[in-house]
């Protein structure tokens, strides 16, 4: 599958791919901090942003679906920077492919399964009537019945577009939830990738624990990691200066 992106700016190339239920949209600033140094390409992952729509979702297909739009754009080398899901589909990448990127950077996340995250989030998105929907501020209403968290509201509502016929989300929300277990697990390539690795954990949050050292190594033997102390899971958005100089020392060194 050929993947909606964006290309900017001149030199290495990095190619960006972002996490679940968002879009090329939220590495934006990510994008802009490196186009000065480097040629960016940030995609839409399947399911996601403009990007085609498919039943079908696996790790292996994201993989797959990365290989065939860098393929068609003849972009080599490369280095692959992801986000949660996005870091999962980089290390399926370079575990399973033959074009092995150059370098390796996976922002908050691990090479393991994790517990349901989202249940909350499936649930206030299935409650909408899109169909009866009025406005985006009627569906943040009615979303914090379910979600809490403003900014969570507020991310996923960047997915929401208003066309001539009333509103749809932008990513597949059926075919999120049928692979959901699949998109929470591991990456299931069981290869090695032995080039520059980096994972950038937030200081708050539990995607990355001690306990996932010897996965990460068997799979990443060069692996190194840095942590960005007072944040979270959305690192790059929180202290986006922090990240953009850890990414940027990374790529040149």
């Amino acid at each position: 599958m050929m993947l909606n992106y964006q290309l900017s700016g001149q030199g290495p190339l990095v190619v960006l791919i972002h996490g679940l239920f968002g879009s090329f949209e939220n590495l934006g600033v990510i994008a802009r901090a490196l186009q000065d140094e480097f040629q960016v390409l940030n995609i839409d992952v399947r399911n996601h942003g403009r990007s085609p729509q498919s039943s079908d979702m696996s790790y292996p297909l994201l993989a797959a679906d990365l290989a065939e739009t860098l393929d068609s754009l003849a972009l080599t080398p490369f280095a692959l920077l992801g986000h949660s899901m996005g870091g999962k589909i980089a290390m399926q990448f370079a575990l399973q492919n033959t074009t092995k990127p150059q370098r390796l950077i996976l922002a908050d996340i691990a090479p393991v399964g994790y517990p349901p995250r989202h249940n909350s989030i499936f649930a206030g998105l299935k409650s909408l009537d899109l169909s009866t929907l009025s406005s985006r501020a009627e569906a943040d209403q009615l979303l914090a019945a379910y979600i809490k968290e403003a900014g969570v509201r507020q991310f996923l509502l960047k997915s929401l577009d208003k066309t001539e016929t009333g509103f749809r989300w932008r990513f597949n929300l059926a075919a999120l939830s049928t692979h959901y277990q699949a998109l929470i697990g591991a990456p299931v390539a069981e290869g090695v990738f032995d080039g520059p690795t980096l994972f950038i954990k937030g200081g708050n949050s539990d995607y990355i624990l001690a306990e996932h050292r010897p996965t990460i190594l068997a799979h990443f033997p060069a692996a190194q990691a840095k942590v960005i102390e007072g944040t979270g899971h959305w690192l790059h958005a929180e202290k986006p200066a922090a990240f953009n100089k850890i990414v940027r020392d990374f790529l040149l060194s």
